[in-house]
């Protein structure tokens, strides 16, 4: 269920348009996943609000990591693909009229990293 949708609310959007267009879900790996039963339709209801919670259990718990690391000083996110000195050299040559494209082709990275680096 938490792979189908991103909350209870719009796995229940999905169901209703699926029933209102004629049709019936029903999961081939959980035979209880059945629309067409009301026990089925319970079910569906209860385990999409449990994957709903587990969804928010895992976000805050995501964030506290991340905001655990960041007191340690662990950077987040990807290592930068330029060191600081080549993002100084970066800067100044950008001042002295460098393009953008013979800048990046020299550090061996996007116009795109040269543009935020020299912003």
């Amino acid at each position: 269920m938490d792979r189908l949708v991103r909350s209870t609310f719009e796995l229940f959007a999905i169901v209703k348009k699926i029933i209102d267009a004629g049709g019936q879900f029903l999961s081939l790996a959980e035979p209880w996943a059945d629309t067409s039963t009301s026990t089925g339709r319970l079910m569906i209801a209860v385990l999409g609000g449990l994957a709903d919670v587990e969804r928010d259990l895992i976000r805050t718990r995501t964030g506290e990591g991340r905001a655990r690391a960041k007191l340690r000083g662990q950077h987040m996110g990807r290592p930068p693909k330029m060191t600081p000195a080549q993002t100084q050299e970066a800067r100044r040559r950008r001042k002295d009229g460098e393009s953008v494209a013979d800048l990046a082709r020299s550090y061996g990275v996007s116009p795109a990293a040269i543009y935020r680096t020299t912003a």
